[in-house]
């Protein structure tokens, strides 16, 4: 891997601290897995890239050295066709991190911070199976979809798929679909929409608000 990827992928990262009175710290998430069935196909990897909020300058910035990534081990490697979309090879799943090493690895990553990601769902319930299954228990943090809020900020773009709101706004991912790639990209279609998030608060608990909006926008 090169370029922006390299500079994402920090094994085990560190985590930022907010230096300054009233920033936060948020994650962007993305997960690789066997299939497209949140409730029974498998995790395979996880990647995870920090965000730094200051409420002060109503701004938000990307933190590359702010990152986690980690493959699972797999009894049972994924099938071809999965393998391709990826790039997860048979190797890398037989040799990746035992599964309780690797789920506590990243809640200790997060630690508390608020996370998003692109139809959150997906992820977050992937997630909680997972360290349900291997911690015992299932993460507190809270959750934000980030189409949510291109929606409700863009509402007369009509793009639905991360890849149609990349087209939308130019943006390029040097190997979709690959999850530290993926977490770059998604944290920078969050930047794009920033400038109409901004007037509006830019708390958690602002996000949150916003996005609930989505409900009432006609289709939704």
């Amino acid at each position: 891997m090169s370029g922006a990827l390299d500079r994402v992928r920090s094994w085990w990262g560190g985590q930022a601290t907010a230096a300054e009175a009233g920033s936060e710290r948020w994650v962007v998430v993305d997960v690789e897995t066997s299939g497209l069935d949140a409730r029974s196909d498998r995790l395979l990897a996880i990647a995870a890239l920090g965000l730094q909020t200051d409420a002060v300058r109503r701004r938000i910035d990307i933190v590359p050295g702010d990152s986690f990534e980690v493959v699972l081990r797999q009894e049972a490697v994924s099938d071809h066709d999965n393998i391709l979309l990826h790039g997860i090879g048979e190797q890398r799943q037989r040799d990746g991190l035992d599964p309780a090493r690797a789920l506590q690895g990243f809640a200790d990553f997060v630690g508390p911070s608020p996370l998003l990601a692109f139809h959150s769902a997906f992820d977050q319930t992937l997630i909680e199976r997972y360290t349900a299954q291997w911690l015992g228990r299932r993460l507190d943090n809270p959750w934000l979809d980030i189409a949510d809020l291109c929606a409700v900020t863009y509402q007369d773009v009509r793009a639905r798929s991360l890849d149609e709101w990349m087209g939308h706004f130019d943006l390029h991912c040097v190997a979709r679909h690959q999850a530290s790639a993926d977490t770059l990209v998604t944290a920078e279609l969050l930047l794009r929409i920033w400038s109409r998030i901004a007037p509006q608060g830019v708390r958690w608990s602002d996000l949150a608000q916003l996005a609930a909006h989505r409900r009432w926008l006609p289709g939704h």
